[in-house]
């Protein structure tokens, strides 16, 4: 089934039958920057109010979260890795992928900015810079959809960074949160979501030093597991929450969600 093929339809089935629903509940497979950015709090109980399905997210990197969902440890995947989820989907794993969400990616770093890259807005300019300075780079190293992006920009310079692993670039195999804290703590430079970032409590005198390059935009997707794969998968609960997240009202609340009166995430699910 495509998503907005049928999902008012679904929507508004599964909202009416309020007591089969309120049995009902699903695993999210999912990137970290929409759980630590607050998204899932904000969004899921409105869902939940309205559809009586639980939502259960577990948030690791977009690459562990494939494994995860081909794994049949889930039911619905919502990752930033489009290459990515489009393998998924045509390995048989998701029944369709649908665009839901953009944001970018900037690169942050410390006040002094030692590869003198602040106010950068070309991308490939600023890392071949800091390449050339040396200067510390912290890398997520984790097979997210961030580390993804971070190595497809490298490619795009010209830069191998592995063959400085352990010198100017220190990859943490950590999640965003903890790489940027590792960055800042070692005075690297960071590549984040954008969301993340604003969402992050420990910014010291760091400040975003690159951004603005179309090469660092940032789409979120979301698809259903398919059942032929996984059988386990709660087929019809599954695709409600799908179907709901591309919806006006889902677009409409994702949205409306801000942290210090700043949008983190843009909608654009496509119109049925």
């Amino acid at each position: 089934m495509k998503l907005n093929t049928f999902g008012a339809a679904t929507v508004a089935l599964l909202m009416a039958g309020g007591a089969w629903a309120q049995d009902q509940s699903i695993i999210v497979q999912s990137t970290t920057s929409t759980a630590n950015s607050g998204l899932y709090d904000y969004l899921l109980p409105i869902f939940q109010d309205k559809a009586g399905i639980q939502v259960n997210v577990v948030a690791v990197g977009t690459g562990q979260a494939i494994k995860n969902a081909e794994n049949c440890d889930g039911d619905v995947l919502l990752v930033h890795a489009k290459p990515s989820e489009e393998k998924f989907v045509e390995a048989g794993f998701g029944t369709s992928r649908t665009d839901l969400m953009y944001n970018d990616f900037v690169i942050v770093g410390p006040g002094e900015d030692p590869a003198g890259v602040g106010g950068m807005d070309d991308v490939q300019g600023a890392m071949s810079k800091i390449a050339e300075e040396g200067a510390l780079f912290a890398s997520r190293g984790d097979d997210s959809g961030t580390h993804k992006k971070e190595m497809a920009l490298w490619s795009d310079t010209g830069v191998d960074p592995t063959a400085a692993s352990g010198d100017w670039y220190r990859e943490t195999g950590s999640g965003m949160g903890a790489t940027l804290n590792a960055g800042i703590g070692m005075g690297a430079y960071v590549m984040t979501d954008r969301a993340t970032w604003i969402s992050f409590d420990n910014k010291q005198d760091y400040a975003i030093q690159v951004e603005g390059d179309e090469d660092m935009f940032n789409q979120y997707g979301v698809i259903p597991v398919n059942p032929e794969k996984c059988p386990s998968v709660n087929v019809d609960a599954a695709q409600t929450f799908a179907d709901w997240l591309v919806s006006d009202e889902g677009q409409e609340a994702i949205g409306s969600y801000k942290v210090a009166d700043q949008q983190l995430f843009f909608p654009n699910a496509p119109k049925n």
